[in-house]
């Protein structure tokens, strides 16, 4: 078994892992295209793209990790225009969202977030153009636009697989995205049109706009160099986004892009591909408002590997709740059991690194929630039978901070109870203090009732939501 390996797209293989520079692991991800709020199809690739970050992490890498913010395309510009406000006035509020959200889902953030827009990118945009066109791979057609040559580049489509044969190229392509059977050469500088409206730059081909695919080679090569060791994203992103990638960057510098290609799969809803006319397109602020928390969502969008499918659905999300319920209430009979630990007691053996080596295997997370959940039923059988001493508790919670890190999962956001909850519990707490005891056995059955289990403990009672049973 290779020590750590990932599923490259391009040669369609697991391939252990090997960076360019070790320790070091540069990282290109796209990022949101900010003319809505994200939704939760997109957090499922960033929460991919976290779990991967900190898996080289905790496997000793030093990451550096840039996340593109695409705030000019055809779908920018268009909700300006409908909006009747400038580009920025539109794209500003859905970024400030955005990281609001990344925030909530406990991702990392990158090291930069670029925006298309920015003046420096911008300018290697224009000179990386002028090269292709410099050496034939670009030309400048008779409505004023640039296009890659595809047909000059001769490795185009084999990240998709795609046999441009068979597809024949079908002429020029302006828009930003479009279906395979369309391949044709694609737009790099966008020729200014009045459905543009004030979004415009100069350029030596004229005044307009650049394509959405030469945003993101400028953008990763000047945050990262000409060569990169992993590039992710959304499988929706290989073709025609990533594809066109590689022909601009590689036509430019002469080198081979990237080493590793990472995409996760699609997200379901319901078993249906989220669209707004089903009625089943959620961003994640959304899902918060039906009362969940960024854990819980975090939890559900992370358990399933990237490569395969995730259906989303409600009982998922209360599956996740009662999954991390699990996990706070073992981490609480940890920390009571350590709590008499003393520092002369023998130290506990360390507990298995089975759960980071599962995940050496192309991030196979639910082999490594498996080994978790394992881990929690035999410690909770152990505890049950006083079988498990302070010192080994005490070894278990410093396991589980280890993958903490790497899950980040913690309890450490204090959980809101429902105010109905919360005025319930204060009726207990104050029925307790005057000894009456019919009562705050009535309001505790009332509290299970609604979902919720009580707990009185030294420091007062303790409200948590009822766990279901182990499966």
């Amino acid at each position: 078994m290779m020590a750590l390996g990932f599923f490259n797209t391009y040669s369609r293989a697991l391939e252990e892992f090997s960076p360019r520079d070790p320790p070091n692991v540069s990282i290109y991800t796209c990022g949101p295209t900010v003319y809505s709020n994200a939704h939760i199809g997109n957090f499922r690739a960033y929460i991919f793209e976290d779990l991967l970050q900190r898996h080289l992490e905790t496997r000793g890498f030093k990451v550096h990790r840039v996340m593109n913010i695409t705030d000019v395309d055809d779908k920018t510009i268009r909700g300006a225009r409908e909006a009747k406000i400038s580009l920025t006035d539109f794209t500003e509020p859905f970024k400030r969202r955005f990281f609001e959200d990344l925030e909530t889902l406990r991702i990392k953030p990158a090291n930069e977030y670029p925006g298309a827009t920015e003046p420096r990118y911008l300018a290697r945009m224009i000179e990386m153009i002028a090269e292709l066109i410099k050496s034939d791979l670009a030309y400048q057609a008779e409505d004023k636009s640039v296009y890659f040559r595809i047909n000059k580049f001769p490795n185009y489509g084999k990240l998709a697989h795609l046999n441009l044969e068979e597809l024949r190229p079908t002429g020029r392509v302006r828009s930003d995205e479009y279906e395979k059977e369309n391949i044709g050469d694609f737009a790099l500088w966008k020729a200014w049109d009045e459905a543009d409206g004030e979004v415009a730059w100069d350029s030596p081909w004229g005044r307009g706009r650049p394509g959405w695919h030469i945003e993101c080679s400028a953008m990763a090569t000047t945050l990262l160099g000409d060569q990169l060791d992993i590039h992710c994203g959304g499988v929706d992103n290989i073709f025609p986004h990533h594809e066109a990638e590689i022909a601009q960057s590689e036509g430019v510098t002469g080198k081979k892009f990237v080493r590793y290609w990472m995409h996760c799969a699609h997200l379901l809803v319901d078993n249906q591909k989220m669209s707004k006319s089903l009625g089943n397109f959620y961003t994640l602020r959304d899902v918060i408002a039906k009362g969940y928390s960024g854990r819980e969502v975090r939890y559900a969008l992370l358990r399933v590997h990237y490569r395969a499918p995730l259906n989303f659905t409600f009982e998922g999300m209360e599956e996740s709740r009662q999954a991390l319920a699990r996990i706070n209430k073992w981490l609480e009979r940890l920390r009571e059991t350590s709590g008499s630990a003393s520092p002369e007691e023998q130290r506990a053996p360390v507990p298995n690194n089975d759960f980071q080596q599962a995940l050496d295997d192309d991030l196979n997370i639910s082999g490594a929630l498996g080994v978790l959940f394992e881990s929690i039923r035999e410690t909770n059988r152990a505890m049950d039978a006083n079988e498990l001493g302070p010192a080994a508790a005490k070894a278990w919670l410093q396991w589980w901070d280890g993958i903490n890190q790497v899950l980040a999962l913690d309890a450490a956001e204090t959980l809101a109870l429902p105010p109905e909850i919360e005025a319930l519990a204060e009726a207990r707490r104050l029925a307790r203090l005057a000894k009456n005891w019919q009562k705050s056995d009535e309001l505790r059955k009332d509290l299970n009732a609604r979902g919720w289990e009580v707990r009185d403990t030294k420091d007062g009672q303790k409200i948590t939501r009822r766990v279901g049973p182990e499966p």
